[in-house]
């Protein structure tokens, strides 16, 4: 994209913002009735009006009660460097009507980003229904042209950031999570954005090389069942020594002695009958990928049999590693009865660790993959299994129970003047203009409710009891004396006006911000099953102008 920078003055932001992460991110990312409604309101003369506008959604997804709020930093890239190309133009003037005046064109030319102010919620942040997300104020044809792309940026990566937190929630903390899900993403983009948000929801590590490059996550990977079926025996490998782990010495034939060691188990008094002659393609595989990698030898023990094979020349290849000084780090089970077959191998461990004295064998690590998602952990949690870490894919990335958060973008305010939008669902009732936004905390430290106030209205007080409202049920109401009081939204970009602007946070940041965010939330909020609703209320003053504006607004009905 051919944009320069724009916005704040150098000395008000002291500093640059990189483009989006993705080059598509361009003005052209959007819908076509964007450029339309700019032409409409260029050629009503509304196109200067001063707009402010509300991106929030209505619902929180997975039959849950919170969502984690993510895309911002891509927002602020987007509109950094917000810039019509001439060849964008062009192309715009060939999508619309021949009708449409050269001056509409001339005017795109000159527009960017430099008198439009973006208020949000940090972004990692635990957030709720009816809340905005980010308040976007600025020249209205200029906002309407950030809506899709705002809410594409924003719709995905809050979506997936939710549900790696609640995988993390069933998981526990102690398990280590693993994001696999590169091949199942819904393209390059799904996999990229991805791997990032995930890891901002609380996973550990990805197998996505591309995003490790991009953002610093950590990797994580070895090798695969095609790996394991392409030897056909030990004497194939090659190249069979190997050097200890402090270079004092080497093992020439490190297959004879992973061999011997295999012996060893297979007669030894404690597993002598639980295995008979293991495939020897699978225990080549193992040799070779340990002689490649000693200090990471981690192996997929699913290809032919796990307690019959996989586990015995896994336990064989580790044993004759660790007479070299190393250690190997566990094994992979990739199908079957996980919660089964991580008792067992973890039996086995504990049995080599007393055989043979090898202090920490029973400690190896075991991973798990095969589609797993939250109901499969919660199941494996309750059977009892011995797995240490989890790899997830094509139910997390995919976001397979549930396909989109449903994100709008609504107009709150013209011309300082307060917008509604009605509806005979009121669910889809918006909540009229521009706002604050404040998280009220109780005594044990939890928040206890959100509230929206009126920009001018005063903000609450710690020690000071304030009525809070439901928006739109009268008889939802409740005092709260709260002590302490945040302020959701900072501001991220502030056009032409003096406020300090927000450092965006780096994304190991913003992934603590999430888990600070999470551990903070009472725990019915968080449960699974039948979660409590957190509330979400306006003050008394909102209330009344909501509703005087509604009833304003409504035409009145004739009955004859």
């Amino acid at each position: 994209m051919e944009g320069k920078a724009n916005g704040p003055s150098e000395n008000q932001a002291g500093r640059s913002v990189s483009g989006p992460t993705n080059p598509m991110v361009t003005p052209l990312l959007n819908d076509l009735y964007q450029f339309t409604m700019a032409y409409a309101y260029w050629k009503a003369g509304k196109h200067y009006e001063r707009a402010v506008f509300d991106l929030y959604f209505r619902k929180n997804p997975f039959g849950g009660e919170y969502t984690i709020f993510a895309g911002l930093e891509e927002c602020i890239r987007f509109i950094a460097n917000f810039k019509l190309t001439e060849e964008e133009i062009t192309f715009v003037r060939d999508s619309l009507p021949g009708s449409c005046e050269d001056g509409f064109f001339d005017y795109l030319r000159g527009i960017n980003c430099s008198d439009v102010e973006v208020h949000a919620i940090t972004e990692g942040s635990v957030v709720f229904p009816k809340v905005p997300l980010l308040r976007v104020e600025g020249p209205v044809a200029v906002v309407q042209l950030l809506e899709t792309p705002f809410v594409n940026l924003i719709n995905y990566a809050s979506l997936v950031t939710t549900n790696a937190a609640r995988h993390r929630f069933v998981a526990g903390k102690s398990k280590m999570l693993l994001e696999f899900g590169l091949r199942r993403a819904q393209g390059p983009d799904g996999g990229i954005g991805a791997s990032k948000y995930c890891y901002i929801g609380g996973f550990d590590a990805t197998s996505n090389v591309a995003a490790g490059k991009l953002f610093g996550i950590p990797l994580r990977g070895t090798h695969s069942h095609a790996f394991v079926s392409s030897f056909m025996s030990p004497d194939e490998i090659i190249e069979k020594s190997l050097k200890s782990s402090d270079g004092s010495h080497t093992s020439e034939d490190f297959v004879s002695l992973v061999q011997t060691w295999l012996s060893k188990i297979q007669w030894s008094k404690s597993l002598h009958g639980i295995f008979g002659e293991t495939n020897q393609s699978e225990l080549a595989a193992f040799i070779s990928y340990a002689l490649a990698f000693p200090n990471n030898f981690l192996a997929l023990v699913d290809t032919y049999d796990v307690m019959r094979s996989g586990v015995p020349n896994f336990c064989a290849v580790a044993l004759a590693l660790n007479d070299l000084g190393y250690k190997a780090v566990g094994i992979r089970l990739d199908s079957g009865d996980l919660a089964y077959l991580s008792c067992e191998a973890r039996k086995f461990f504990r049995t080599i660790e007393k055989e043979f004295g090898v202090l920490g064998f029973e400690k190896m690590s075991i991973t798990a993959s095969n589609d797993l998602n939250e109901e499969t952990l919660d199941a494996l949690n309750k059977q009892g299994h011995e797995v240490d870490a989890f790899g997830i894919g094509t139910y997390l990335v995919t976001c397979y129970a549930q396909a989109a958060l449903g994100c709008v973008f609504k107009l709150v305010e013209i011309n300082k003047q307060p917008r509604i939008k009605l509806s005979e669902d009121v669910s889809k009732v918006s909540i009229p203009c521009k706002k604050r936004s404040y998280r009220l905390y109780g005594k044990e430290g939890y928040p206890l409710v959100d509230i929206m106030t009126g920009e001018n209205e005063p903000p609450p007080k710690v020690g000071e009891r304030i009525l809070c409202r439901h928006p739109f049920n009268e008889s939802k109401r409740a005092y709260v004396v709260p002590q302490k009081v945040e302020e959701l939204l900072k501001c991220y970009w502030p056009g032409s006006s003096d406020e300090r602007r927000e450092d965006l946070p780096t994304l190991k940041d913003t992934r603590e911000r999430c888990i600070k965010q999470l551990e903070q939330m009472r725990p019915d909020h968080m449960r699974r099953l039948n979660p409590t609703p957190y509330k979400v209320s306006v003050s008394a003053k909102l209330y009344d102008f909501i509703h005087f504006l509604w009833l304003n607004e409504a035409p009145v009905g004739e009955l004859q």
